[in-house]
């Protein structure tokens, strides 16, 4: 099983509308050994992977697959489902994939949906390896590829946080581009862009940010606005914390200043020598030192987006019951960590509690007069954590007044996004009337406690932060022109840039002649491609895009955008295709071309050659509008669909015509150059373009303007 060649397909392809992994594949002699024929391969295979029996395959229903592999399937298919089995296993869910025959005997493409391609890539590698060793019954460790691969993962892939807002953002038909290998996100496209990093946006200013840190501050800020907050003070050595600590009145709270996760935060401290641990411990992890009122009750995150309370979750103080055999460490493994919903991953909304490297927990056990390895007498109750485990949703017990006060606070700082630390002994009641208090505010807080809560219903935080950014009629995309076709492409995206810059976009044109902003050239090389659609996308002085799309570009790379508005078509000449990525038929240049069709948005329109039998064709395909356009000859078909209310663009006698229906509208009189074009090619790319800026509705002034100029008919006749 020897790949012959790796094909990250980024963009919609001829497969599907998502990013996928092609791999040429070439099976050799096992061509001759279909599944059925290798004994005990589908046992071993099956004991590797008993998740496979989801797979409906083909066949439509579950066990789908494995019914395929008793009655014999190829190599390649194979590959196929456990390649997406183990991207599943490992975290990344991937329910696509094909496997296809080429013209040459025993070389297959086998097809996977990748989110992430250097995850997608090993995880091809480590099925081709499973596969041979089910077949050549060799041993194989399952689990020790997938660890390798969730590792992978987590490095390479988006965050639980970051993932929830794409998806939100997915579910509302936004775009989104990953600008890092971090979390730093695009949604949606030019001038209707926003950026988020994980739960902060191009929305969060970088004052309100420096505010969160600073907590002194931030408290200073919200107590003269009326929000309640505890009395404190900076401290600047133990025995200032101490003196402190009496004019506040004990208990009280110790914390730094600009730290942020409960890191360094001691509370309830009752004595002295309590306040001057706490001090220390806080100076390791901030800048400054705070004491301040100790607020009776549980610790609350309460996420505000957009002004708006958006969930809430309920932190529990973590206990253990001695027996009065075993120690405290090991106490905390059996009775604590033992929850499966705790863990070091990301994932897990509880961590978990490790005595060396949690000097707050150690600090806790020393006020209690414990260590690790000390043996507390039977039945006593041991406090191993005192804040933190804030993940117990209660968004739907908050009091109104509670919420508003929250809002509030958000709006003080500043935040977009605020997670608000509140302390209050009953959310369900006014703070007022049990001394409830606002303690931080955190700007880019963690969204997973939302998303995964230990107990009650996630709420849909990404959703919340996606409508804050777009309002429900944007979806923050700009008109993106598609161009495809045998010949002409370039000249057909030059001449409807020009035309939507004279009616006043900001045009980003990325085509063969190379890659423009407006008029202006930034680079003259080849630029019909996938790296040069997504560099005219990220512009945010672009509200409209023009990219031409060859056949190379969509079989090896995929197009750059996911729709579009308007997807052009300028002609089909299949032999000329022939020849490369194992195409050779017609019916297989169609299906590539195809592909600029499907991703035309249901409000789009698509733009065809009405004179040429293939392209005129791929109107069923078009999920919006579809307008012809045709110089001479122009299909039966044509007539029809304008006789059912349809549009094209025509020349008659001589003058450019806009039909809708059975009405004619005369754009203007050819110029004798264009007129006289036997091929009437030419007349074909100012068809198409004059067809574009239509559906666009472009004012017809501005239309006869730009086409009747010299500099038009001097683009089409170079």
């Amino acid at each position: 099983m020897e790949f012959l060649k790796f094909l990250p397909l980024r963009g919609p392809n001829i497969w599907t509308y998502r990013p996928v992994l092609e791999v040429w594949l070439d099976i050799g002699e096992l061509e001759d050994s279909p599944s059925n024929t290798i004994p005990g391969f589908y046992e071993r295979l099956t004991g590797w992977l008993p998740t496979l029996i989801e797979h409906r395959c083909s066949v439509g229903e579950r066990g789908g697959f494995l019914k395929r592999l008793r009655e014999g399937t190829w190599p390649g298919h194979i590959l196929e489902h456990v390649a997406i089995e183990l991207q599943n296993l490992a975290g990344m869910q991937s329910g696509f994939g094909k496997a296809r025959e080429t013209s040459k005997r025993g070389v297959y493409k086998v097809v996977v949906r990748s989110r992430n391609e250097a995850v997608s890539r090993e995880a091809i590698h480590a099925a081709r390896d499973l596969v041979l060793c089910a077949i050549h019954d060799k041993p194989f460790d399952v689990a020790s590829v997938v660890a390798k691969l969730h590792e992978m993962v987590d490095d390479n892939c988006l965050g639980p946080s970051t993932a929830c807002i794409v998806d939100a953002a997915t579910d509302r038909g936004i775009p989104f581009i990953r600008l890092t290998e971090g979390n730093l996100v695009q949604l949606g496209y030019g001038a209707n862009q926003h950026r988020i990093w994980t739960a902060e946006t191009d929305k969060t200013g970088a004052i309100a940010e420096s505010i969160s840190k600073d907590k002194d501050l931030t408290k200073s800020l919200l107590h003269a606005c009326g929000v309640p907050v505890p009395e404190g003070r900076i401290v600047d050595s133990p025995s200032d914390a101490w003196e402190a600590a009496e004019d506040i009145g004990l208990p009280v709270v110790v914390k730094p200043s600009d730290a942020n996760h409960g890191r360094g935060v001691s509370t309830e401290l009752m004595t002295k020598d309590e306040v001057e641990a706490a001090f220390r411990l806080a100076e390791v992890e901030g800048s400054e030192v705070i004491v301040e009122r100790f607020v009776q009750g549980n610790e609350h995150r309460l996420l505000v987006v957009g002004g708006k309370l958006a969930a809430a979750v309920r932190g529990e103080s973590v206990w253990l019951v001695a027996d009065g055999k075993t120690t405290v460490g090991k106490l905390i493994e059996e009775q604590i960590n033992s929850d499966p919903r705790r863990g070091e991953a990301e994932e897990f909304p509880l961590d978990v509690i490790d005595i060396d490297t949690n000097p707050a927990a150690r600090f806790e056990l020393e006020r209690q007069g414990y260590t690790a390895e000390s043996v507390p007498p039977v039945g006593a109750r041991v406090l191993i954590q005192r804040n933190g485990n804030v993940a117990f949703d209660v968004t739907d017990e908050v009091h109104p007044e509670v919420a508003a006060t929250a809002e509030l606070a958000a709006r003080v700082v500043g935040l977009d996004i605020a997670g608000i630390d509140l302390v209050a002994s009953d959310i369900s009641r006014p703070l007022e009337e049990q001394r409830g208090a606002i303690v931080e505010i955190n700007a880019g807080p963690g969204l997973l406690m939302h998303l995964k809560p230990a107990s009650g219903k996630p709420q849909p935080v990404g959703r919340a932060i996606v409508d804050s950014l777009f309002s429900q009629n944007e979806n923050g995309r700009i008109p993106v022109i598609g161009i495809c076709g045998t010949h002409g492409m370039a000249k057909v995206a030059r001449l409807v840039s020009r035309l939507l810059k004279l009616s006043g976009f900001h045009v980003g044109c990325a085509s063969s002649e190379g890659l423009y902003f407006d008029k202006r050239m930034v680079d003259r090389k080849d630029c019909a491609n996938w790296a040069s659609a997504q560099k005219v996308l990220l512009n945010r002085s672009v509200n409209v895009a023009v990219i031409e799309n060859s056949m190379e570009t969509i079989l090896s790379e995929g197009l750059g955008y996911d729709r579009c508005q308007i997807g052009i078509v300028t002609n089909l000449e299949p032999d000329r295709h022939f020849g490369e990525y194992y195409i050779e038929t017609a019916d297989q240049v169609c299906n590539v071309v195809r592909t600029q069709i499907d991703v035309v948005l249901s409000d789009g329109v698509s733009i065809l050659n009405g004179s040429n039998q293939l392209v005129a064709d791929l109107a069923k395909y078009s999920d919006g509008e579809v307008i012809y356009f045709a110089a001479k000859d122009a299909l039966p078909l044509v007539q029809t669909h304008l006789e059912k209310g349809g549009r094209a663009v025509l020349v008659r006698d001589g003058n450019i015509v806009l039909c809708f229906a059975t009405k004619e509208t005369l754009l203007l009189k050819l110029p004798e150059r264009l007129a006289e074009d036997e091929k009437h090619s030419r007349l074909e790319y100012m068809l198409a373009a004059v067809a574009a800026a239509w559906s666009l509705g472009i004012q017809l002034d501005l239309l006869r303007a730009g086409i009747s100029a010299s500099e038009t008919t001097d683009v089409l006749l170079k």
